[in-house]
């Protein structure tokens, strides 16, 4: 059964920083493109990252604007998220994503596994 397991959320001020791990199970995670998708209250999930099985491709929404950075370790099963100059509107829940046969750049819809989700707040 495949687990993807967020961690490392919390409570930020504006301009702060913070780390989001997701650890896999259950998959054969070296096979799989890893992406980070989010979602804020009354909108809906959208897409922020994604980082390719040899982590020698990645994509990001636009609104990251150089501050989010993706990566992952494949003996570990984990993959990353590093948030930097975090603004209020990147407040939401943070989930973590696994697509099979994919590019980094291919819609949410094409993940087959997510996590539970990991709530990211950011006070102004």
């Amino acid at each position: 059964q495949v687990q993807l397991v967020e961690s490392g959320g919390g409570l930020v001020q504006a301009g702060g920083s913070l780390r989001l791990s997701c650890d896999a199970s259950g998959v054969a995670f070296k096979s799989y493109t890893m992406g980070w998708a989010r979602q804020a209250p009354g909108k809906e999930r959208e897409f922020v990252a994604a980082i390719n099985r040899i982590a020698d491709s990645t994509h990001y929404a636009d609104f990251v604007k150089g501050r989010f950075t993706i990566s992952r370790d494949n003996a570990r099963n984990t993959v990353y998220l590093r948030m930097d100059d975090l603004e209020f509107d990147d407040t939401a829940v943070y989930y973590c994503g696994a697509c099979l046969f994919c590019s980094p750049d291919m819609s949410l819809r094409a993940y087959a596994h997510w996590g539970q989700g990991i709530q990211v707040t950011v006070s102004s």
